[in-house]
């Protein structure tokens, strides 16, 4: 049986954006892209109901939620009757009703998305190298595709007229694409042994520690519900 947790006590946030979400997602660490939607309403303070599948009970779970999402897959989100999925409209949608976590201006609305944009690139890039299985190409990936995505991201975040002040994408205001870009280093294990892997990228870096930073998120990595 997958598991269920309900997670915090509604807030006026749950208000915005209509009532207790519920996620449909692998019970897969704290990793992943249905993660990045958790630790987007933990910091928020938005309660939800946290359904978690094992790989064991994903084949006949799939079939069930094949009348919710024809496409199969997950994360899935329910909010009143309505089913939302792909985890970064998911993210965009919360955002907007709630009236943060997103540039105010069409520009800094598309640095935004730039910057999400990226950071989805390359955990395309990773999840195919992972799910190979194949040692060969992690070696290669952590060389190679893995070095240009940091290195990216180092220097638009270097650079931009935006973000170059930090901590965030957009200076001291934190937006999704924060979360999305602190999520892929997490799940590439940057973050560990006080992010010895991101040794050499201080922009990038100082983006990742101001997310853990934040009282909520901070909270959560320090509790039962982070799972590493």
């Amino acid at each position: 049986m997958p598991t269920t947790e309900i997670v915090g006590t509604p807030s006026a946030n749950n208000d915005k954006i209509g009532g207790v979400p519920t996620m449909h997602y692998f019970d897969f660490q704290s990793r992943g892209r249905g993660q990045v939607v958790r630790i987007f309403w933990e910091d928020a303070g938005i309660a939800y109901k946290d359904i978690r599948y094992s790989f064991q009970e994903w084949p006949q779970a799939q079939e069930s939620l094949l009348r919710i999402n024809p496409v199969g897959k997950i994360p899935i989100v329910e909010l009143n009757g309505q089913i939302l999925t792909q985890s970064y409209p998911i993210l965009r949608r919360f955002a907007r009703q709630l009236g943060e976590y997103d540039g105010t201006t069409e520009e800094e609305k598309y640095w935004v998305d730039v910057m999400c944009d990226i950071a989805i690139d390359w955990r395309t890039e990773y999840v195919n190298v992972f799910m190979s299985g194949s040692e060969e190409r992690k070696t290669q990936h952590c060389w190679g595709s893995r070095l240009k995505y940091l290195e990216g991201l180092e220097s638009q975040l270097k650079s931009n007229d935006f973000s170059k002040k930090g901590p965030f994408v957009l200076g001291d205001r934190i937006t999704y694409a924060d979360f999305v870009i602190y999520q892929v280093t997490h799940d590439e294990e940057l973050t560990k042994d006080e992010r010895t892997g991101l040794k050499g990228f201080p922009r990038l870096t100082k983006l990742v520690e101001a997310v853990e930073a934040r009282p909520n998120v901070q909270a959560f990595l320090k509790g039962d519900r982070y799972k590493g």
